[in-house]
């Protein structure tokens, strides 16, 4: 097909809203401890990590369901848990997610698939996994299928998330792909193990190169061997397309006797969990939303390369994947949502870097704004500005303000050397904004108190602290000033 311009593919990424997938398969429990280490245990010779904080997400095809809902696209989700804590914390992070239909079956006695993770300093210590990949009950299976059969016509496009914990075991899987044919709609598959006749008849399977090797029983190393490897599986198994994820090397998709290649997208590998999951969410929801296989794929990619860059399991946003295409470069770049300018801050940090952040309506850039900004420059290794709103400055200094709109005071500031990130505010104060992005310095200008400063208790609170900036000395700026 010709390629596509980016105004294009930014529509295609808002089709996705308009998409609905069914997804079944393992949903796991991810905790991810954080923490950092200044000295070694005297019972051991192992790392004390001192812990910071705790965080729980949807893991497995959990976090297939958790890219879905970060694209705006509506999921039912099958899935089975243990009767335990950690499943009824699966089930309230399931549930707490927009625009789910979640069906997570108990079983009795059955431990939920829970996977944790300690980190210092951005580096991975440790991994514990707790589980039992026995096969589920076989009346609890049966069960899942009946609720398939009824769910699956009510959506356009079914995944199969297989980790081989035990959902889709047996006759599952092929009785799920045969619902899913009774109601016209298509299958995407993201497999494990080396026996892909348990998905035969998928439109699409989504292995990365090594499960394609095992799968195949062939050789991939070389771009002819990997595509006679894919040609060989679809063919013993009736499947109509596979996309291969190949690291480095990009993604390779077969469709029909068509080869597509589409290149690495990522600028910087960061983290490669959760990659596979992503793909596989972005390429169902494009087929679901009606978009012809390649441009889905295209999608996938984008959204890959976007989630290899940030730190731990994480979700490429529909706003982050038009950011990546809107082609915008140099200072525009810089100015980003809340969610994004949160993840970078924490990429930072975990460089060692101490990240600053400031506020304000900036309506007309003045000397004293850019000394405040240099001196905030001058106490971190990244800074951040918080720019309020159009609104929020309305509501604050009434209906004359802003004198310019909130897109040309954001671009004036990203065009400084001083300011590496730009986000906006939407709320009376900035308050909400340090707590999403935790800098380690917030400055304020040296004509505000300290117990005035908007966020500096919950800074404070972190570690981190607050510096008042001195105020630029009042003069007279003369035509002549301006002109040397």
């Amino acid at each position: 097909m010709p390629p596509m311009s980016s105004a294009d593919l930014a529509e295609a990424v808002r089709a996705l809203r308009r998409a609905s997938v069914l997804v079944v398969g393992d949903a796991m429990l991810d905790r991810t401890v954080y923490g950092h280490v200044n000295r070694i245990s005297p019972e051991a010779p192992v790392p004390v990590l001192s812990v910071e904080r705790e965080v729980a997400m949807p893991g497995g095809a959990g976090n297939v369901v958790r890219n879905l809902t970060a694209l705006g696209t509506s999921v039912a989700f099958l899935s089975v848990v243990g009767d335990d804590q950690a499943g009824s914390d699966l089930t309230g992070l399931i549930g707490g997610q927009p625009g789910v239909e979640p069906w997570l079956l108990v079983q009795g006695g059955r431990t939920t698939t829970t996977k944790t993770r300690f980190i210092a300093s951005g580096q991975q210590l440790l991994r514990a996994d707790q589980e039992v990949a026995q096969p589920i009950h076989p009346r609890l299976a049966d069960r899942l299928v009946r609720i398939a059969q009824d769910t699956v016509a009510a959506t356009k496009v079914m995944v199969l998330s297989d980790y081989r914990k035990g959902v889709l075991v047996g006759d599952v899987p092929e009785r799920l792909i045969a619902a899913a044919r009774a109601a016209g709609r298509k299958v995407v598959v993201d497999p494990k193990g080396e026996d892909f006749s348990l998905y035969a008849g998928a439109d699409l399977v989504v292995p990365n190169r090594a499960e394609l090797r095992r799968a195949a029983g062939m050789s991939v190393e070389s771009e002819p061997a990997l595509l006679a490897a894919a040609r060989a599986l679809r063919d013993r198994h009736q499947i109509a397309a596979v996309l291969v994820t190949r690291g480095r090397d990009g993604m390779t998709l077969l469709e029909n006797d068509t080869v597509h290649h589409f290149p690495a997208e990522a600028a910087e590998v960061v983290d490669i969990s959760g990659a596979g999951d992503t793909v596989v969410a972005v390429v169902a929801a494009g087929l679901a939303a009606g978009l012809p296989l390649p441009v889905a794929a295209r999608l996938s990619n984008v959204a890959a390369g976007l989630v290899v860059g940030k730190l731990g399991t994480a979700v490429a946003r529909d706003t982050d994947m038009l950011e990546a295409l809107s082609g915008e470069h140099g200072t525009l770049r810089k100015i980003v949502s809340r969610t994004r300018a949160a993840e970078l801050a924490e990429r930072w940090r975990r460089r060692g870097w101490r990240v600053g952040f400031t506020d304000g309506h900036f309506d007309l850039l003045h000397p004293g704004h850019i000394h405040l900004l240099e001196q905030a420059r001058r106490w971190c290794d990244r800074l951040i500005v918080g720019v309020q709103t159009d609104a929020s400055v309305r509501r604050v200094k009434g209906p004359a303000r802003p004198m310019q709109a909130e897109a040309a005071r954001a671009a004036v500031l990203a065009s400084l050397p001083s300011v590496d990130l730009v986000t906006f505010f939407d709320e009376d104060d900035c308050a909400a904004a340090i707590e999403a992005i935790r800098p380690d310095v917030l400055v304020k200008g040296a004509d505000h108190r300290m117990d005035q400063v908007v966020g500096s208790v919950m800074v404070q609170e972190w570690g981190g602290v607050v510096r008042l900036a001195e105020l630029l000395p009042p003069r007279a700026i003369s035509a002549a000033d301006l002109s040397r």
